[in-house]
């Protein structure tokens, strides 16, 4: 896998739920960060995705990633999401890692896609958990990456019309 680029990226947020995230090690940097990345890909035209694990159980999508998504989130019962965003490299963030992100990711693999996982934009109850999805991960192909990675090589160049815009969501 190369760089990413906005022109040939999707972004799935995976499972940033109400009655999750507070369990969630590091989950207000994991919203954070998702927050970011929404707002850059919405900025930059890459096509936002989001899914809800059983919104039943766990809830609806926490309003302020919510508020910035383009489409309602899909609600699943699967742990990998059912979604392919479209031609491109997937950039996958959410939660849990070791779980709904892990298997995403992996079965987007199987299928030959390209995927970079956000590893300051994923999260999991125990970061043990977390990290351990990140290495099995890496280990069968998907680029681990941070946000300000992916911002940064969506803009691509500081001449970009929406470089000084973009810059301030990761000041």
């Amino acid at each position: 896998m190369s760089l990413l680029h906005a022109n040939s990226s999707a972004l799935l947020v995976v499972d940033l739920q109400e009655r999750l995230m507070p369990a969630i090690a590091g989950g207000d940097a994991v919203l954070e960060n998702n927050a970011r990345l929404v707002r850059a890909a919405t900025r930059l035209g890459v096509d936002v995705r989001a899914t809800e694990q059983n919104p039943r159980g766990l809830g609806p999508t926490v309003e302020e990633i919510a508020a910035l998504l383009p489409r309602p989130a899909q609600a699943k019962t699967s742990f990998a999401a059912g979604i392919d965003p479209g031609p491109g490299t997937v950039v996958v963030t959410g939660c849990e890692a070791h779980v709904c992100v892990l298997q995403t990711a992996l079965a987007l693999r199987e299928r030959g896609r390209d995927v970079a996982v956000v590893a300051d934009a994923v999260g999991s109850r125990a970061e043990s958990n977390r990290d351990r999805a990140l290495d099995r991960m890496r280990d069968h192909g998907v680029d681990v990456v941070t946000a300000e990675m992916v911002v940064f090589e969506w803009l691509h160049d500081s001449d970009a019309p929406a470089f000084r815009e973009v810059l301030e969501l990761v000041k």
